[in-house]
């Protein structure tokens, strides 16, 4: 058969995952002539051979590739014949523009892991061993595409035994952009909280830290990706000491176990769970708490029955875990409502009221990142967290438009989505942008996306809400860069990010979207929250919505589930929780709400009425408490003890006010707590059905953030498959508003405005 030169490109997430010299190696093994380098778009080979075994080998690239690497698209063709007289990497293509994936960073992987325990092994007890398959990526990227010298580990030149590995095709670090080791690469610093060393010897140091946090000490430690708070998990005294100093009462803390095994001795994980605690994205998984613990649950998630579970996610945290050989909490390191830190100056000026000890290394972090959440519903999973190990990708989806667009996210659970190329990026989780720091971090971020991309706006979507601090920035831009500004109403986002992610744009078929959350300002300038809307022919109506009640003391009333319950109560029952408030604070209350215009249909506000109602808590002391804390109550009672509050009930909009004044009436009755919370949240999941039913609909989407109750969602999946609706949830994005960039982008794309 006649020789002939092809080409073949490979897209998607082929950088950074030790692709390269996978295929070096593969091209070797079939005596194949040619080359392999990173491009503007991916991975570019040329190999001159046979029509069939140049198909074979691109059979073969597909079905052996790395176990990181996705590959999203591939073309081969056949150009003018070239000589080759041997296989090589080639030097990366710089000069096009990019069009290309951003490479997560990469839980440590099982081979590294081996290499830190093996007192043979040139690497036993190096703290940053990493591979081609393992290690920071996104974290320490700087510049495109991802070769060393665009990364913060620039700044270290590989000693002659790395650059042998590195050289070396037959080495599991052949061409591993992040090799480094004891001799070469990055180093640990431990200090007090006065900024004095305490330990200098870098094999020691790690045999400290683990002493210190033994003792009761707190520890504020780098990690890849930015900084962990680290206290002994089994130490109530210490966990209380922390939660006073991070000005955090009662919100759950992470829990870092030293292995799957000790996790399994304390925790009954499903397949799903032990799959995504062993994954490379290394998150937080939420998992039920049994009678076996042997860490201070009570200290570390007060009142809540689950805990949040992860492993080591780099050679660093596996070699501490491995001298503590116990669980210890691993929080975000930050004061309360500011970003993750990574930089070692602002950590021990932020934090040094925190920390009793510093445990800094000296790699550049660019992007930093908490740690991502994740839960499961029985298999399905749900996002909570948005983060490490996730972003900044979205491969399951491309982009339609040909120019650059920015959309801006909301105001809480704040992200942003950018599409400056072929490819859309949802970058991590930022937090809330009423802080100065979490703001500052999002703008920067921004900057960084558009050196990185070299790419200005010429659209750029914002919230509806003038007041948010997304949309603010967005109108800035606008002014800067010249750009067109479009606005998407935030549950229309949220709703849109769901047919998003499932492709359902195209559906001829009518389709329910169910968007429950706290806030987001409606197209009647009222605060929405309890809304069903339709989306056919690229067209989303408002169906329907829980009945409006007064929204009173601005953003005190998130805060605070007892105004809620004040004012979704008619005039004559308010007396009955007149002792939940002070006695001035009364008549202010009951002055404002005569006067009182703006209103509410959010659902968030009615789960914290409810946990009012009931006196599970009447004052949040973090985001959700309420909500959580009613979810807690309600799995007390048994699965099938529920009724549904509003049976034989007829009407279009959803009676707030009525289902609020029949759980009162039930709970005086003296029905338990734990069975009208399970009743309310059954009977939340039958008004989807019964709407869907109604309109004869069915497929069902749901979004905002009340979808990250596994009780309602349980329910959900119970009833829609009883009556053999499709139901449709935020699987690859979390519910909440960290998905409203992203559904601002689909809005833009697919609906007619």
């Amino acid at each position: 058969m006649p020789i002939n030169t092809f080409k073949i490109q490979l897209n998607g997430r082929v950088q950074g995952v030790g692709f390269r010299p996978f295929v070096y190696n593969l091209a070797i093994k079939n005596n194949l002539t040619g080359s392999v380098s990173n491009n503007s778009k991916g991975v570019i080979i040329y190999t001159s051979t046979t029509h069939e075994k140049a198909n074979a080998f691109l059979q073969d690239i597909i079905s052996q590739k790395p176990k990181v690497a996705i590959i999203t698209a591939h073309t081969i063709e056949k150009i003018a014949l070239q000589e080759f007289t041997n296989f090589s990497i080639a030097l990366s293509d710089k000069k096009e523009q990019i069009s290309i994936p951003l490479t997560p960073d990469f839980g440590v992987c099982k081979h590294c892991k081996q290499e830190i325990n093996d007192v043979n092994n040139r690497r036993y007890k190096y703290a940053f061993t990493t591979c081609v398959h393992c290690g920071p990526r996104y974290a320490i990227t700087q510049k495109f595409p991802f070769d060393r010298a665009n990364t913060s580990l620039a700044n270290f030149a590989m000693c002659k035994q790395c650059r042998a590995e590195y050289n070396n095709p037959t080495n599991r670090r052949f061409h591993s952009q992040t090799n480094s080791c004891v001799n070469c690469g990055i180093t640990l610093q431990l200090i007090n909280n006065k900024g004095v060393a305490v330990e200098n010897n870098q094999q020691e140091i790690l045999n400290k830290a683990a002493d210190l946090i033994s003792k009761g000490k707190i520890i504020a430690l780098k990690n890849t990706s930015g900084y962990l708070l680290c206290c002994d998990a089994s130490n109530t005294k210490t966990v209380q000491q922390l939660r006073a100093r991070k000005q955090r009462p009662n919100k759950p803390f992470a829990v870092l176990y030293p292995s799957i095994s000790k996790v399994k001795n304390d925790f009954n994980l499903s397949v799903e769970e032990e799959n995504a605690l062993n994954s490379t994205i290394a998150p937080i998984v939420i998992l039920q708490n049994t009678k076996y613990l042997s860490i201070k649950t009570e200290a570390i998630a007060p009142n809540l029955n689950q805990t949040g579970v992860m492993l080591p996610s780099s050679s660093l945290l596996e070699l501490l875990m491995q001298k503590l050989a116990n669980p210890i909490i691993a929080t975000s390191g930050n004061i309360h409502g500011s970003p993750i830190i990574s930089d070692n100056k602002e950590a021990e000026e932020e934090l040094r009221q925190v920390a009793d000890y510093f445990l800094h290394h000296n790699l550049g972090i660019t992007f930093p990142q908490d740690d991502s959440v994740i839960k499961f519903v029985d298999n399905t999973q749900i996002i909570l967290r948005r983060s490490r190990g996730f972003a900044p990708n979205y491969l399951e989806n491309t982009a339609q438009n040909k120019n650059p667009i920015w959309a801006m996210g909301a105001h809480l659970k704040s992200t942003f989505t950018m599409v400056p190329n072929a490819h859309i990026y949802v970058s991590q989780y930022f937090g809330n942008l009423d802080s100065y720091e979490v703001l500052n971090r999002f703008k920067t971020t921004l900057a960084h996306y558009q050196s990185l991309f070299s790419t200005t706006p010429s659209t750029i979507i914002i919230d509806k809400h003038p007041q948010y601090q997304s949309s603010i920035t967005g109108h800035e831009l606008k002014e800067k860069w010249d750009a067109h500004l479009v606005e998407v109403q935030h549950h229309k986002a949220h709703f849109a990010s769901v047919l998003g992610e499932h492709n359902l744009f195209n559906s001829a078929q009518k389709i329910l979207g169910v968007i429950w959350d706290g806030t987001g300002l409606g197209e009647d300038t009222h605060i929405w929250g309890g809304e069903f809307f339709t989306y056919q022919n690229k067209t989303i109506s408002r169906l329907c919505y829980f009945d409006y009640f007064d929204w009173i003391a601005n953003d005190k009333m998130a805060k605070e589930p007892r105004l809620s319950l004040y004012s979704l109560l008619n005039e004559d029952d308010r007396v009955l929780i007149k002792a939940k408030f002070f006695a001035e604070e009364w008549k202010i209350y009951e002055q404002s709400i005569k006067t009182n215009t703006l209103k509410t249909s959010s659902v968030g506000r009615l789960f914290d009425a409810v946990a009012s109602a009931l006196d599970i808590v009447d004052t949040n002391s973090y985001e959700a408490e309420a909500a959580m804390l009613l979810e807690n109550c309600a799995s007390k009672a048994n699965k099938n003890d529920c009724i549904d509050l509003l049976e034989h009930k007829t009407y279009d909009n959803i009676p707030s006010k009525l289902l609020i004044s029949i759980i009162l009436k039930t709970y005086k009755e003296g029905v338990s707590k734990s069975i009208i919370a399970h009743s309310f949240i059954f009977t939340m999941a039958k008004i989807i059905i019964g709407i869907a039913l109604k309109n004869n609909i069915k497929t069902i989407a749901c979004s905002g953030g009340v979808f990250q109750n596994s009780l309602l969602i349980n329910w959900l999946k119970r009833l829609s498959k009883n009556t053999k609706l499709e139901l449709k949830l935020n699987v690859n994005l979390s519910p909440n508003d960290e998905n409203i960039s992203f559904g601002q982008l689909m809005y833009h794309q697919h609906i007619n405005n």
